[in-house]
């Protein structure tokens, strides 16, 4: 089965659980809103990919664990739109959840879909106990504090940030999350596999501020101009569009070189350059010389 059409059969076998006749309907049809069309699915892509470079022995628990994530990262972008935070009115070329639903709905939304992420792996534990509570431990990690997304958010309220932190929580955590959590549900220690997903991430955030300061919305699918606009430290701003290009390149040679050896290393090397494909943005001729 192609990894796309396992992510999306996972996936809707999950929301399956949060619907119910007698659940309120509004708030049941704001979470498919919000989890489809499903972007790229990078995460889950890598976290599958890693487990079958491990072996894949467990292939239903690595499908959870995918699923989880992506509910997660789903979870996030419903609440980073928000007026409170970004105020986007658009995302993923449609209206935010809040501008579709309603501000209510959308916080009920993102609070779903995160806790439906800790269900759909808690119902795994029966059936695998011991990596079931590993995957629930680096979700966990990778979602809260002190270093997980809900931190990278919470940076931005402070006076001072500290941009290696606020980058390594708010994109970094989740592609760490990808690559850990793919090991452990192969049966794979996680540690080993840390760095590629901080490159991984490392290599988004500055190829989506490249994409924030370079794409227009149309292109983009969402508002640009966000850092400027909330005045968020970005690799643009800090190493002009050349710097930015260059360092982006860097990260990912950086990180194909991090794979861990195992089985499947020349195909995860390859899912790796192809991600980096998808994520490179266009830029004018002139920024390339």
């Amino acid at each position: 089965m192609p990894l796309s059409k396992r992510i999306e059969t996972a996936m809707g076998q999950a929301l399956s659980l949060s619907q119910d006749p007698l659940a309120p309907r509004k708030l049941a049809g704001a979470l498919h809103y919000a989890t489809s069309p499903g972007g790229a699915r990078i995460r889950p892509t890598i976290l599958l990919s890693v487990a079958m470079s491990c072996g894949d022995d467990r292939p239903a628990l690595a499908s959870s664990a995918a699923v989880a994530l992506e509910l997660i990262h789903c979870a996030s972008l419903v609440h980073d739109d928000l007026p409170c935070f970004d105020n986007a009115d658009v995302r993923r070329g449609k209206p935010s959840v809040h501008r579709a639903y309603s501000e209510p709905l959308a916080v009920l939304t993102g609070d779903s879909l995160i806790i439906l992420a800790f269900e759909v792996l808690a119902r795994a534990i029966p059936d695998h106990p011991d990596r079931a509570a590993q995957l629930l431990l680096s979700l966990t990690r990778r979602s809260g504090m002190p270093g997980g997304i809900c931190a990278g958010q919470g940076w931005e309220s402070e006076a001072k940030i500290d941009l290696s932190a606020y980058h390594r929580s708010k994109t970094a955590a989740l592609f760490i999350a990808a690559t850990e959590m793919g090991a452990i549900a192969a049966g794979h220690a996680p540690e080993e596999w840390h760095d590629l997903g901080a490159l991984i991430g490392e290599a988004f955030q500055v190829a989506d501020d490249l994409r924030d300061a370079l794409l227009d919305e149309q292109t983009l699918g969402k508002p640009t101009g966000q850092d400027d606009l909330h005045g968020r430290p970005n690799a643009v701003a800090q190493l002009g569009v050349k710097g930015a290009l260059d360092r982006l390149s860097q990260i990912l040679a950086g990180a194909i070189a991090s794979i861990p050896s195992c089985p499947g290393e020349a195909a995860l090397a390859r899912m790796v350059s192809h991600q980096a494909e998808k994520i490179m943005p266009s830029v004018p001729a002139k920024y390339r010389v």
